[in-house]
């Protein structure tokens, strides 16, 4: 696959090939025809990471071609980046062919950016980060007024913090997320809001408790929770579920139970299994669950996860992999029809999409 081309002409025809490729693929399972939920464009890309090209004096963003993969492609600008990154990737690049201790054995750099305009740079580093190097890093971060994190082996400098706050309106609730570096976050902003949108309106009117699996900061969490009486939601990775909390205190929701345990702990606790440490103090039989959210990884659900969404009435599933989204369907379909559907284009002008099932439990 070569480097992508960004061209909005053809934006809207290649998003309907990927919608139709999508509702061919599921034919098969009854699909009802699908909400498509399109992307900004251009800027619409909230993060970015760049190796970092040295040639002579001079240091360039690159980027590597897939059908080329040793030679490196110097770029100019990223048209997919969001306005923050776009707008400080000139500067940034004019500050560090500037600075000698800055560019030097500079690898990599990463963007990362918010709706609400924050941003966060790391520049990556092949050599130890000293006193020189942190006094004309923090007087970068001062002029281009941005988060800045300096890395290198076993190294991570912090000059502020290593984390962003997320804001924007969703139903008419103000939003916050707390976004830590290193840390998942969703790539298209404007698309993630419409995800957001999208399941809140098919959660609508079930009511009962919700079980979430793969929660990750509390994305769908935060949205979900107020449409539910109770939420157990569950996530493996500890910086994930620091955020989580940081951000359940933040919107001011005080009805989700946090536990850091892998699906396939919490699928086993469910069903009786052996007794977990994490779970103390946790009274799963006073759960009357009803829904089962799932925003799982590229490899999809695994076995013990798909039994244990055999016994909710409602599965609501978010996929970032259509292949394993249509194997998950398939071992689900004696018990659950597809009752909504839709497409996110996260990834404009690749062949990847986004893809939001709603499954009900089939009558007896």
């Amino acid at each position: 696959m070569p480097l992508p081309s960004f061209n909005p002409d053809e934006y809207h025809s290649q998003l309907d090939a990927k919608a139709s490729r999508f509702k061919a693929d599921f034919a098969a399972f009854g699909l009802p025809e699908p909400e498509i939920f399109s992307s900004e464009p251009l800027h619409y890309r909230m993060r970015a990471e760049f190796r970092m090209w040295h040639e002579g004096d001079r240091v360039d963003y690159a980027m590597y071609d897939p059908a080329d993969p040793r030679k490196p492609v110097a770029i100019n600008d990223f048209p997919a980046a969001a306005a923050p990154i776009a707008e400080a990737m000139p500067r940034l690049r004019e500050r560090l062919n500037g600075s000698e201790i800055l560019k030097r054995r500079l690898f990599q750099v990463d963007f990362l950016a918010t709706l609400s305009g924050e941003l966060m740079i790391t520049l990556v580093y092949h050599r130890p980060l000293d006193e020189a190097w942190e006094t004309a890093a923090r007087a970068l971060a001062t002029e281009l007024k941005v988060q800045l994190i300096g890395r290198s082996r076993k190294q991570k400098i912090v000059l502020d913090r290593d984390w962003l706050l997320e804001e924007f309106e969703l139903d008419g609730r103000h939003l916050r997320y707390q976004q830590i570096e290193g840390s998942f976050t969703q790539p298209n902003g404007g698309v993630n809001r419409k995800m957001l949108a999208w399941t809140r309106t098919q959660a609508a009117g079930i009511g009962g408790d919700l079980l979430e699996l793969y929660c990750g900061n509390g994305n769908f969490t935060i949205a979900l929770a107020p449409l539910f009486d109770r939420v157990l939601a569950t996530e493996l990775s500890k910086p994930s579920v620091n955020a989580a909390r940081f951000n359940l205190d933040a919107n001011a929701v005080d009805n989700v139970t946090m536990v850091r345990m892998s699906s396939e702990e919490i699928s086993d606790a469910i069903a009786g299994g052996r007794q977990y440490r994490r779970m103390q103090g946790i009274d799963l039989d006073a759960y009357r669950f009803g829904t089962l959210f799932v925003d799982p990884p590229r490899s999809g659900l695994d076995e013990a996860t798909l039994q244990l969404a055999r016994s909710f009435d409602n599965v609501l599933y978010i996929s970032c992999n259509p292949e394993t989204l249509k194997q998950n369907v398939a071992a689900l379909q004696d018990t659950h029809r597809i009752a909504a559907a839709a497409a996110f284009d996260q990834f404009p002008y690749t062949h990847h999409l986004e893809c939001g099932l709603h499954l009900v439990r089939r009558q007896a």
